[in-house]
């Protein structure tokens, strides 16, 4: 009875591997299986795939060409090549791109792309007899038609556009070509490099940032690093003849950004307004991109806010924020839609592991622009009441929350602005050692009650940019006594000072030395709720502490 079982199991297991390789063979060359079933398979992704690739040209003296393809078969990327510079001519990228299940016989999946002007089988070593495909602008494309082809983790799956010699990839799974399309009567334009995705979108969690084992938590804020499509021009470099004179912006900004995460190793980076020169960048998705991979590729969360320059570019606020939110290692968000503004949200530091309890509250809140009443108040926005009324009933809901009544230190709170507020103006505030007063703050002309607000919920620290060449803290002490030493402390009030060179480095000020770019980082010592603050400089003595101050004892604002 036992050899009968046995003798039939047998049976029956060679038979459904027999089945099961009939249909796998099948499902391979004739695709039976249900989609309910095969977008489960391993390696498959289903969604959309690009079938061709292909260029085409316009010019304003032939009324007859066109730079739209047929759209029911043609997806068009909107970004002309030239970069609206073109006095004549314009050139845009089309893909055809397709859902797996419309696939037919005749459909060809790209799974290579290449640049030059020259067949990658003659040019290249390794190629072999494969067949390369030519497309206008020095494109080639491997395609194949085989079955499930689009299942393969080398299949094109998304191409985008981004310019400049320096164009880097911040998302995961995409790749940067290395050779630019090759345009007729380019110019001075900046270069045009095809990226591309390879197989499905990459997940990624948003970062849960938390105090490391020995109770400490490093930021680092920077400041107006003024970006470019394209390597930008420098503007008050300091010294002059540094590196023979020569001086590309944003390469030497992000060399200098590079080397402080580094050696300092944050555990959140700050960028607190202007990270984009809008005026330089018909491309603002590139200049976001070079700084977001700094960060990616060093596995550090950053969070950002944007200043008065970021949205003078291509794209939006709203827009760069939903490109900067779904980058990896991002903690930005846009925050609630009645609430005025574009970035106003709180970031929570978890307390060490396993604690899920908050032990550090970040605010951060988007100090808009320029005045929307120049006859009264000239120069700068200033923080709405919405945004107040938003500051004033989340702190409050966060203090009563469970996260953190239950964190049994003594819980911490900073904020983070980019325009100053006008309280920054008040030059007997200024700590004599704390940093540099070069310029006046251009601060908004109205006071909104922002700084009330901050000491009434009991923020500790509010830190800005904007102003490039002033890099001081301000004390704010309460009022009453005449004498100061009556007054207690209630919050500090510090510039970054400006992190890049494709901004202003001295507005005509003369500054011994010139004006050399830099960063602030801000360290919490949780155990003893303490904060420590200092800068870190682009030239001269790099691996100074400058102007190091202790600026909260023990959850209280000190006088440093």
């Amino acid at each position: 009875m036992t050899r009968r079982i046995v003798r039939t199991s047998i049976q029956l297991g060679a038979l459904t591997a027999i089945v099961l390789l009939l249909v796998f063979l099948l499902d391979n060359r004739f695709r039976v299986l249900p989609d309910a079933i095969h977008n489960h398979l391993p390696l498959h992704h289903p969604g959309l795939v690009i079938t061709d690739i292909t260029l085409a040209s316009c010019s304003s003296l032939n009324l007859l060409s066109s730079c739209k393809l047929d759209a029911p078969k043609w997806h068009r990327i909107e970004k002309d090549l030239y970069l609206n510079k073109g006095w004549l001519n314009h050139a845009y990228v089309h893909i055809e791109r397709k859902e797996e299940k419309e696939l037919v016989e005749t459909d060809r999946v790209i799974f290579d792309v290449k640049v030059g002007r020259l067949d990658p089988t003659t040019s290249e070593k390794g190629q072999g007899a494969e067949r390369w495909e030519s497309r206008p602008g020095g494109i080639w494309l491997k395609r194949t038609a085989k079955r499930h082809a689009s299942d393969s983790t080398k299949a094109i799956t998304a191409v985008d556009v981004l310019f400049g010699a320096d164009a880097v990839e911040a998302r995961s799974g995409w790749e940067i070509l290395d050779q630019p399309i090759l345009l007729s009567n380019r110019g001075d334009n900046q270069e045009a490099r095809l990226t591309v995705r390879r197989g499905p979108p990459v997940p990624f969690e948003r970062p849960k940032p938390r105090v490391r084992k020995n109770g400490r938590f490093k930021i680092m804020q920077v400041a107006d690093l003024h970006l470019s499509t394209g390597l930008g021009a420098c503007r008050d470099a300091a010294p002059p003849g540094h590196q023979g004179g020569k001086c590309d912006a944003d390469v030497r900004t992000l060399e200098f950004l590079g080397s402080v995460l580094d050696s300092e190793k944050p555990d959140l980076v700050v960028l607190s307004g202007d990270q984009v020169n809008g005026e330089t960048s018909p491309d603002s998705q590139s200049a976001v991109f070079k700084f977001a991979e700094m960060f990616v590729k060093r596995s550090i969360p950053f969070a950002t806010i944007f200043g008065n320059h970021d949205d003078e570019g291509s794209l939006s606020r709203q827009a760069l924020m939903e490109l900067t939110q779904n980058l990896p290692f991002s903690l930005s968000l846009p925050g609630p839609s009645s609430v005025e503004g574009v970035g106003n949200y709180y970031i929570e530091v978890l307390a060490r592991a396993p604690s899920t309890h908050s032990a550090l509250t970040l605010y951060l809140l988007d100090t808009h622009g320029y005045s929307p009443d120049e006859r009264q108040f000239r120069g700068y926005d200033w923080l709405k009441k919405s945004q107040i009324d938003w500051f004033q009933a989340t702190a409050h809901s966060l203090k009563n929350s469970p996260s953190h009544k239950g964190y049994h230190h003594t819980h911490m709170d900073m904020a983070f602005v980019h325009i100053p507020l006008p309280e920054y103006r008040q030059e007997e505030d200024i700590v004599k050692g704390s940093g540099t007063f070069a310029e006046t703050p251009t601060a908004p002309g109205f006071n909104s009650g922002f700084k009330k607000a901050l000491i009434d919920e009991g923020v500790l620290v509010v830190s800005c940019g904007h102003d490039h060449v002033n890099d001081y803290c301000a004390l704010s002490r309460s009022e009453g006594s005449e004498d100061i030493k009556d007054r207690n402390p209630e919050l500090w009030m510090c510039y970054a000072g400006g992190a890049g060179f494709g901004g202003y480095g001295g507005y005509g000020h003369v500054i011994e030395g010139g004006y050399h770019r830099r960063v602030r980082l801000f360290e919490f010592e949780m155990d003893e709720a303490r904060i420590r603050t200092w800068k870190r400089l682009e030239y001269g003595d790099t691996e100074k502490k400058v102007d190091e101050m202790l600026i909260v004892e023990g959850g209280k604002v000190v006088a440093s």
